[in-house]
């Protein structure tokens, strides 16, 4: 069985004898429908293993919430990182606190933003299933005081955009043109609700990917919000319970293949072999996320062995030492709120983490202090 385009070209302008075509993406699911054969067929099995195994270790983590501040943080940071910013982790911590990050910060902001617009998705899916109306609201919070801010966030594009080169006509590809946008995202909606046919979850995402960036339906923002609406999906469709995939990382290692395989989607219709790997990234990641979520799992554990040896003193400890848990760059303001301690219990429990070597002061001040899990940190920037 061989595809062919799938979907159509439209010819927005000929200057100079350049002509230049927009590509419009035919509805889906494809047609004829996917070929699986045993060896894809079994790849997507396991990556519903994998994703049911990442599930499960919410259950065996103390407190979910804790881990996943700081692992949609390093989402958050990849996804942007693909866009070309540099900032890290702790930059992100720092700005949080109002301190002064050590990337430019429209960079930080970015990356602020999609904590940011995640958070509020998977609050709004709580009470409403995926819209278009939704994506448009999560791609306003994205580009909101930062990058982009000015290119028509809460609106679908009116105008040509188009990937790679300096103009449409030497372009990579060109998207389709402004007026076959909403009719193009009205039909991903319909898809996206089973219509005109149900289709199994994951292999809905993986095809509403390629589909959303295909369309590109605005201005600024399109791949971070393909990839951010990968993980949202998951969670609304009940295949995870907590937001712990993320793609960016293995998409960003794979960078050149990916978009690879998204032209010959388009182009020849070659829609297995996306799948294939679309389920190995899941597989990939979703193991990685478990194993990193051990690993955290087992720091905190040794920390909270440590601190139970300083006696009367430990309990205090114990609980800025949770703090740090969720806010691995903090200062002792900070602290004091999450913990309710008084400002001198939070100081003397960071001097003694600091004995513990649990944590360590990263300023050199005796003002203004700023304490560092580092052990822990150090785990969540591994790919970074």
């Amino acid at each position: 069985m061989k595809r062919s385009l799938q979907g159509k070209y439209e010819v927005i302008s000929r200057v100079g004898g350049e002509t230049v075509k927009a590509f419009i993406p035919n509805p889906l699911p494809p047609d004829p429908p996917i070929q699986w054969g045993q060896n894809l067929r079994a790849k997507f099995d396991q990556a519903l293993v994998s994703l049911g195994r990442l599930d499960v270790i919410c259950d065996l983590l103390p407190d979910a919430s804790l881990f996943l501040y700081a692992y949609v943080r390093k989402e958050a940071v990849l996804s942007s990182r693909i866009e070309g910013t540099q900032s890290s982790i702790s930059d992100l911590m720092l700005y949080e606190l109002d301190e002064e990050p050590g990337a430019p910060l429209d960079d930080v902001r970015e990356v602020s933003n999609y904590v940011r617009a995640l958070s509020y998705g998977l609050e709004r899916l709580e009470e409403l299933p995926l819209s278009l109306r939704l994506i448009k609201d999560i791609h306003a919070i994205l580009l909101e005081k930062g990058r982009g801010s000015e290119r028509t966030p809460v609106e679908f594009r009116r105008s040509q955009n188009w990937i790679g080169g300096t103009r449409p006509g030497n372009a990579a590809f060109v998207p389709p043109p402004p007026h076959s946008v909403v009719p193009c995202m009205g039909q991903l909606e319909l898809f996206l609700h089973d219509q005109p046919l149900a289709t199994p979850v994951l292999l809905k995402v993986a095809l509403a990917h390629v589909q959303f960036e295909t369309i590109h339906p605005f201005l600024d923002g399109n791949g971070r919000l393909g990839r951010l609406l990968i993980s949202l999906l998951l969670f609304e469709k009940g295949i995870l319970r907590k937001p712990m995939l993320y793609l960016s990382l293995y998409f960003k290692t794979h960078r050149d293949y990916y978009y690879e395989l998204l032209n010959k989607v388009r182009f020849q219709g070659v829609w297995e072999e996306w799948l294939d790997f679309f389920a190995e990234a899941v597989i990939d990641t979703a193991s990685g996320a478990v194993e990193t979520a051990q690993r955290l799992l087992q720091l905190a554990q040794e920390s909270e062995k440590k601190i139970k040896t300083l006696g009367r003193s430990a309990s205090s400890a114990l609980r800025i030492h949770r703090a740090l848990l969720k806010q691995p760059i903090t200062n002792s303001l900070a602290i004091q709120e999450a913990t309710g301690l008084t400002p001198a219990t939070v100081n003397k429990g960071l001097e003694r983490l600091c004995n513990l070597k649990v944590v360590r002061e990263i300023t050199g001040q005796k003002r203004n202090r700023l304490f560092s899990y580092v052990e822990y940190l150090k785990i969540l920037n591994e790919g970074t």
